[in-house]
């Protein structure tokens, strides 16, 4: 799967200045509700592309470039005069995403137990297999 939306909106977030606002905290109580909303997105993705994908590592790509596109989109839209840009947004919003991924991952593996066969044929154990 292509990464190119949230790379190119990366991309652009970066280049673009922006003046740090005094009141915008790494601890603020809109950092939980970006962390919270990436969590639940990333999982929800990777749930979504268990309907398509078979191979774990496809899952977790869809599920986190899911999160991530819209999370940098927000960022986008903030910054074109609809609100007020963050990096420190966005990082909770990575952040959340990889917790969301992560616990998409363990729940795939708990539920598939052992019993569960990767196309190639391979049983899967406990451990994570891509």
């Amino acid at each position: 799967m292509k990464l190119t939306a949230p790379l190119c909106a990366f991309l652009v977030l970066i280049g673009l200045p922006k003046t740090a606002r005094a009141e915008d905290e790494w601890f603020g109580s809109d950092k939980a509700l970006h962390f919270g909303v990436s969590v639940a997105l990333s999982g929800g993705g990777y749930a979504a592309a268990s309907l398509v994908w078979d191979k774990k590592w496809e899952r977790a790509t869809a599920g986190a470039a899911f999160s991530l596109t819209l999370g940098a989109g927000k960022e986008l839209y903030d910054l074109s005069g609809h609100g007020d840009a963050s990096w420190k947004d966005f990082t909770w919003d990575v952040i959340g995403t990889a917790v969301g991924t992560g616990i998409a991952l363990l729940v795939d593996v708990a539920i598939s137990g052992s019993s569960h066969v990767e196309p190639s044929g391979r049983p899967v154990g406990l451990a994570v297999r891509f």
